[in-house]
């Protein structure tokens, strides 16, 4: 319906909303009360957020304190904007910032990188195409992106495990402090297709027997690297390893060469967004109730790769 094609209904009901708008206000002033103090009760119905706050107020409820050094900053926007609605995501892609303006959406909370390295270096964004694009797309439609990865980790439970831990039902299978998840019998096989289903992967990648048995899983998602990977399969001595991602040279060869020579340990490879995703829809449920009235929305950013 246009704005100017009103029902006789319609404006019965608009002329009600003012006449009872009129002596509400009317009391207002016979009790010495502002009215503009009334409207404005009326109409900011939720409190307002500026990004700031709601940084704040995120570290605040994990318990933690802000952090000297670490790449959880702000990566475009401002600090100051007032906050209409937040999309939490694993990659802040150009298909997430599409949909953030779709959902009228300005804050962008991501677990990773926005512009392709590690601490997010703007060095070269003068001689970068692509950095320049997105930089423009973000400004254009006022979007801030704020990183939150350090302090997802450092939460008690660790955010992003946990996450993938409930996808999995395995939140009881680990008792606090020890490194190993130990969950009922399974074999590779079906180990693997329970990932599948309940992270809803459609491809991974794994080394190890299908038919071995598998009890006690290390579950690293993500991507923490060679060095801790080989401690884990080093100190923990797990039936499987379960990473996000890796360098093909470093730990596959690792687990290669370990099974040669008679170790029954596999691995699994999920990908990295796909493994710490539940992690990051786990933050929306806990973000949520903290803010009232906020729209909060997490979106895949999704396997960027097509299987051939």
């Amino acid at each position: 319906m246009l704005p100017n094609e009103l029902t006789e209904s319609d404006t019965s009901n608009r002329r009600s909303f003012i006449q009872k708008t009129g002596l509400l206000l009317g009391g207002a002033a016979l009790l010495n009360i502002p009215a503009i103090s009334i409207a404005q009760k009326i109409s900011n119905k939720f409190e307002t957020y500026t990004v700031q706050n709601i940084i704040d107020l995120i570290i605040k409820e994990a318990k933690l304190s802000p952090f000297k050094d670490t790449v959880d900053n702000i990566k475009a926007g401002s600090a100051d904007q007032i906050v209409t609605g937040i999309i939490s995501t694993m990659f802040p892609t150009v298909a997430i910032i599409e949909e953030a303006v779709k959902l009228k959406a300005n804050l962008i909370i991501a677990h990773e990188p926005t512009f392709y390295s590690a601490v997010d270096n703007l060095a070269k964004q003068e001689t970068n195409a692509m950095i320049q694009k997105k930089q423009a797309l973000l400004k254009e439609h006022g979007i801030t992106v704020w990183r939150f990865h350090d302090y997802s980790h450092f939460m008690q439970p660790d955010m992003i495990s946990q996450g993938v831990k409930k996808k999995m039902g395995w939140e009881s299978y680990q008792k606090k402090g020890e490194p190993l998840i130990k969950i009922p019998a399974i074999s590779l096989e079906k180990l693997i297709q329970s990932f599948k289903k309940n992270l809803s992967i459609q491809h991974l990648r794994a080394i190890g027997d299908l038919k071995q048995t598998c009890s006690n899983i290390s579950l690293l998602p993500g991507a923490w690297g060679e060095q801790a990977h080989i401690n884990a399969i080093e100190k923990n001595k797990p039936d499987v390893l379960v990473i996000g991602e890796l360098v093909e040279w470093e730990t596959a060869e690792y687990v290669r060469d370990a099974r040669k020579m008679g170790s029954n340990i596999a691995l699994i490879i999920l990908g990295h967004s796909v493994s710490e995703e539940p992690g990051m829809e786990l933050f929306v449920q806990w973000l949520t109730p903290k803010l009232p009235g906020l729209p909060i929305t997490h979106i895949a950013s999704g396997d960027p790769f097509l299987w051939i």
